[in-house]
């Protein structure tokens, strides 16, 4: 079982994968999350890192994976944030269940329908709370489009268009790596699905897709572009193309029967976010500075631990997503379209759910780079 908490200590966090995510963002967010949270244990098996992160954190928790258990117990560790490859969350999340601490995990949740439900019923069956690290579902501009379309500014949404690339260039990094889980929908395109979904509050029923480039140069083992068409119910289109190979970009646009809105950055977790709303031919245009994004998530789930309340995006949110990657690949190996089973989801973000923290400075990485080098 979970440690007995109360609300007025901090939750103590151990982070599981230190690699460029890591490093880059989850890290340095701790600082703006103290009033609830701190680091106390990492996990790794390159011991480089733990000694020289240990030492900037001021971390003595340094454990290799070999002993993931032993060190969860040993430092007494409320909560662990997995920053490890995609095909190790399932397996990283069951275990810290059994050992009764709660789980912050990075998306996509896991590497199928199955390991999902596995996921989930860990965490029910140990009284663990289970959270996925959509940060943008605490992010103003996306939370401010979401709020815009749903309050009828741009009319009856009909249809959405995005595109999200991120040039990866080594053919060593683990997003060119299909064992681990690599490939551009299982990476960035799980943004674009989720965008859709909140943005028109609705699951999709039938997708399809198609992809190219695999096998060639650097993409031997997964697609370098993707694209896809997700059709949800009352007519509604979502099409999206990402990539590994194109120069970076990252935006949606909504359009609906009134107007129109765009969001610029969208995804990004670095940059400002630009928000451009048309209605009637008239644009109106607003900038969001750059945020730590990270942080919120840290915030928000320690909350959650300590007010023993639900966290949202639960394993649900990550399982919906995934759902709909699998279809995608599905389609884009047999060439049809796939149909989906109908799906609810009643708890969608709201922009209430803001939580403004001021950004982090780049830190110095320690065997870890950027992907696009």
């Amino acid at each position: 079982m979970p440690r007995r908490t109360n609300s007025s200590r901090k939750i103590r966090y151990a982070v599981a994968g230190l690699g460029y995510i890591a490093q880059r963002a989850v890290l340095p967010a701790f600082a703006h999350a103290k009033k609830n949270s701190e680091i106390a244990a990492f996990f790794s098996d390159d011991p480089k890192k733990l000694r020289q992160l240990g030492k900037k954190y001021a971390v003595r928790g340094l454990y290799s994976y070999d002993l993931y258990e032993e060190g969860l117990k040993k430092e007494e560790i409320d909560a662990v944030y997995i920053a490890l490859p995609n095909h190790l969350h399932c397996e990283y999340t069951v275990r810290a269940a059994q050992a009764g601490v709660h789980v912050l995990c990075e998306k996509p949740m896991a590497l199928s329908v199955p390991e999902c439900e596995t996921m989930i019923h860990a965490a029910d069956l140990h009284g663990i709370k289970l959270m996925i690290a959509y940060r943008l579902h605490y992010e103003e501009a996306n939370l401010h489009a979401i709020h815009l379309v749903q309050s009828g500014k741009i009319g009856e949404p009909r249809y959405f268009q995005s595109a999200f690339s991120l040039p990866v260039k080594e053919k060593e990094n683990i997003r060119l790596q299909g064992e681990t889980g690599g490939g551009t929908i299982w990476d960035i395109g799980v943004y674009c699905i989720n965008a859709a979904r909140n943005l028109f509050r609705s699951e999709p029923i039938e997708v399809f897709a198609g992809t190219t480039g695999k096998g060639k140069g650097r993409f031997q083992e997964v697609e370098e572009t993707s694209s896809a068409i997700l059709q949800f119910p009352e007519q509604r289109l979502a099409a999206f193309t990402c990539s590994f190979g194109a120069s970076d970009v990252s935006e949606f646009r909504i359009v609906g029967t009134k107007g129109e809105l765009v969001l610029k950055s969208a995804y990004e977790y670095t940059d400002p976010i630009a928000l451009h709303i048309t209605i009637d031919g008239k644009e109106r245009k607003r900038v969001f500075p750059a945020r730590d994004q990270f942080s919120p998530l840290l915030l928000r789930f320690s909350h959650c631990i300590l007010r023993n309340t639900l966290p949202e995006p639960s394993g649900d949110e990550g399982l919906c997503d995934v759902r709909i990657i699998q279809a995608l690949y599905r389609s884009a190996d047999k060439g049809r379209s796939m149909a989906l089973k109908k799906m609810e989801r009643k708890r969608r973000p709201v922009l209430r759910q803001r939580i403004r923290r001021p950004p982090v400075k780049t830190p110095a990485l320690v065997h870890a780079k950027s992907p696009s080098g």
